[in-house]
């Protein structure tokens, strides 16, 4: 059995849509060159600069927490190997937009350079921004389809709190996924200053870079 076929069997991996997007994206094609041979390992590998590719099961979690859908704006923060930008922007499809941001400019060129073996960056759906995610995205005012806000957050490194201009890019009704310690949190933004949220412990991650 494959590692997807796992993921489906213990129940990580359940809408058909992330499914077939975890079947298309390899993981593979994100790995530095003498780990390809891992990626079926559901585990958390090195990709260098003390970050990791998260582990299969994790990526799987997260991704149906927060249940991306065609057409959504959604910012990825510490993308890394980009292989979460490359699944949102499966997802998100040609009329979605994906933000990877990545604080470490080696890791930004790699994330671009595996994310470039898919069509998304010059169909346009995912841009790389090299800037330290956990401020949010820098100078969104000026980008006039981003004003409303974004319509989702992920966050694959673990802060030690939410942080606020998540809150402020974030829509209403919006959905943040991120480690928070070793617990992933799912935020549902009720209002301006209102969110809903549940924890799910029992997580390990990298921590979250910041300026």
């Amino acid at each position: 059995m494959s590692l997807i076929d796992d993921l489906i069997e213990e129940g990580w991996l359940k809408t058909p849509r992330i499914i077939a997007a975890f079947k298309k994206i390899k993981r593979k094609d994100f790995l530095p060159e003498g780990k390809k041979e891992l990626a079926e390992i559901d585990e958390a590998l090195s990709i260098g600069h003390g970050q990791t590719i998260s582990q299969p099961l994790v990526v799987a979690f997260m991704i149906e927490l927060l249940t991306p859908e065609e057409g959504e704006k959604i910012l990825d923060v510490g993308t890394g190997s980009g292989w979460t930008s490359a699944l949102l922007s499966e997802l998100v499809g040609e009329k979605g937009k994906i933000i990877a941001m990545e604080i470490v400019p080696e890791l930004k060129e790699f994330g671009e350079r595996n994310v470039s073996k898919y069509s998304f960056i010059e169909k346009g759906v995912v841009e790389f921004v090299c800037a330290d995610g956990s401020k949010g995205y820098p100078d969104i005012s000026s980008r006039p389809e981003l004003r409303e806000g974004f319509d989702k957050i992920l966050c694959s490194a673990t802060a030690e709190e939410l942080p606020e201009n998540w809150k402020k890019q974030l829509k209403i009704g919006g959905k943040i996924v991120t480690p928070i310690g070793s617990s992933i949190w799912l935020f549902i933004k009720k209002s301006d200053s209102q969110f809903e949220s549940k924890e799910y412990p029992g997580f390990a991650f990298v921590p979250l870079l910041s300026e």
